[in-house]
């Protein structure tokens, strides 16, 4: 998944309520790579993998793109 999204930090969620604890939050790919790993609420959902193509997270335009390539 991180091949295909880029990062990381674009499979990543700010939004999750840890997020919102942490202190210092993570600056590197490794510390985003860590904390995806360790708990699983760190990660952007939905996840959808459709052919070689990814879509990550529930906004409008993401969610038309995922529909479009159906």
């Amino acid at each position: 998944m991180k091949d295909k999204a880029g990062s990381y930090e674009a499979l990543f969620s700010r939004v999750a309520l840890k997020y919102k604890t942490l202190n210092p939050k993570p600056a590197t790919e490794a510390e985003y790579k860590k904390l995806i790993l360790e708990e699983y609420t760190f990660l952007k959902r939905p996840v959808i993998l459709i052919g070689k193509e990814i879509f990550v997270g529930n906004s409008k335009k993401v969610v038309e793109a995922a529909k479009g390539a159906l």
